[in-house]
């Protein structure tokens, strides 16, 4: 994935938090890890803690003013997250005659607070629906790559943070409601959520050449087919049965909440044809999802 050199990515909603969490936030850090310890990417977190909305803010954020084309987003990893917000807003506002807001990208190390209580790098990528906001450490992309096996490369990078966008998504929509998140399995209302995340990732980035700044310049370049094939690896490293086999040993299907390696690619291959209308998992028949 090769942003073009001059698109502007300016205004991508994205921010750098430095320090850690604050005494007494939120849900604390030791309940998110123990519910989330390795699913590493794409939870809800409010059926998880009660929807509290405690402990958002802590640190000190700064913009990423020196993120400013797509010549920066392709030499720094800070500013490829903030293009890739940029490109992603400019995707959904498309999609949208009403009812879009955008969602922010908040880069941190180590330990951060957010509207979902306080949490640390152990978590993954998330999403928060009480404050909308994604939070990612970056070092997750060297563990996708080193632990989970996943080819790696921007391509992989844009697809978790377009996973999470579209939680973002799902949150505003009013998918998430009303759903039965406390159940497991490959059937599960939880996994169905994360496969549609994954097909709207796939929409997004089967866009990608259409999808344009304010000046009508393309954000990215057409993916290539080996830059396809990194993306797809992230989704395969980040499934149930993947996860599972390397943590544990053996895989235990009524346990899962994301959903099979194979199922997560599938989906994602479903956006990437079929746009984002294509991705009403929860009207898949068991058989078909």
């Amino acid at each position: 994935m090769t942003f073009n050199e001059g698109s502007d990515i300016s205004k991508g909603r994205a921010r750098r938090r430095t320090g850690g969490i604050a005494v007494g936030g939120g849900a604390g850090v030791i309940g998110l890890i123990v519910v989330l310890v390795g699913a590493f990417t794409g939870f809800d977190l409010t059926p998880l803690l009660g929807g509290g909305t405690g402990g958002g803010g802590g640190g000190q954020d700064s913009s990423l003013e020196q993120c400013q084309t797509g010549e920066d987003a392709n030499t720094n990893l800070d500013c490829r997250m903030q293009g890739a917000a940029a490109f992603l807003d400019s995707y959904w506002t498309d999609q949208f005659e009403t009812g879009y807001r955008a969602s922010e990208v908040i880069l941190f190390t180590g330990s951060t607070n957010t509207g979902c209580g306080g949490a640390t790098s152990a978590v993954g990528p998330f999403y928060c629906p009480p404050d909308e906001m994604i939070y990612l450490d970056t070092g997750f992309f060297d563990e996708l790559t080193s632990r989970f096996g996943a080819n790696g490369g921007p391509a992989a990078q844009l697809y978790v943070i377009a996973h999470e966008w579209g939680h973002h998504i799902q949150n505003i929509t009013g998918r998430m409601d009303g759903l039965d998140t406390s159940q497991t399995g490959p059937t599960s209302d939880g996994v169905r959520l994360e496969l549609q995340a994954d097909c709207y990732a796939g929409a997004a980035l089967g866009a990608a050449e259409t999808t344009e700044d304010e000046n009508g310049v393309p954000f990215l370049d057409p993916l290539t087919d080996a830059e396809w094939a990194d993306a797809l690896s992230a989704a395969s490293a980040v499934g149930d049965d993947s996860i599972q086999e390397q943590t544990q040993g053996q895989v235990t299907p009524e346990t899962w909440t994301h959903g099979a390696s194979e199922q997560r690619q599938r989906w994602f291959q479903a956006g990437r044809t079929g746009g984002w209308t294509a991705c009403d998992t929860f009207a898949a028949s068991g058989s078909s999802l």
